[in-house]
């Protein structure tokens, strides 16, 4: 054998092929951030059920009446939240205001219907409705400007904006020129009344 040949051989019998995998170190790395995961998921949710507890003096929502009128305008769309009025960033969380879903708009001479599949219906009488505007964003969602029908309407001692998307952006300039007219008229209407008496 020669010197050359011998050293090829010793070089040859030292290399070794590394661990393809470490199994543990992978294993213990998964479970980690598995753990961190759901720390923060259990975080957030806390966080929810805190904001709402702050709420908990709104009172609950009010439901359509038996026969609210003929329909004005129909909608079709989603609700993207609610939040103060005035502080897009602020949202209400309590009495399922928080929850996004589907929604279906309906105004009438009786105020707006608000029924959302999966999450809690409200109506907002005549009475409380305050501003319709296009607006970019509420709280979680924001869009190009004009993206968002918001109504701001009072409840209790409160003032909210929720806002709205409809399935067809063009339909929601018809809807704040008709939610500020029934506005207007019910205003107008409401100090016809306090003067007469």
């Amino acid at each position: 054998m020669t010197p050359l040949t011998h050293s090829l051989a010793v070089l040859a019998a030292e290399r070794k092929s590394a661990d393809v995998t470490d199994w543990a170190a992978r294993i213990g790395w998964v479970v980690g951030l598995l753990l961190f995961i759901t720390l923060v998921y259990w975080l957030m949710r806390e966080g929810w059920k805190w904001r709402g507890t702050l709420q908990g003096d709104l009172p609950p929502l009010p439901t359509a009446p038996s026969d609210p009128g003929p329909a004005r305008l129909e909608l079709s769309g989603r609700y993207h939240g609610s939040t103060t009025a005035g502080q897009w960033l602020d949202r209400i969380v309590a009495q399922g205001l928080g929850t996004r879903s589907r929604v279906e708009l309906t105004l009438t001479d009786a105020g707006l219907d608000v029924v959302r599949p999966g999450a809690t219906d409200f109506f907002v009488p005549a009475g409380a409705l305050r501003e319709a505007r296009l607006d970019k964003g509420i709280a979680g969602k924001v869009l190009t400007e004009g993206g968002l029908l918001i109504v701001t309407w009072a409840h209790g001692d409160k003032l909210i904006d929720s806002g709205f998307r409809s399935d067809h952006a063009a339909e929601q300039a018809e809807w704040v020129k008709a939610l500020n007219d029934m506005i207007d008229t019910t205003g107008t209407a409401d100090t016809t009344e306090g003067t007469a008496r």
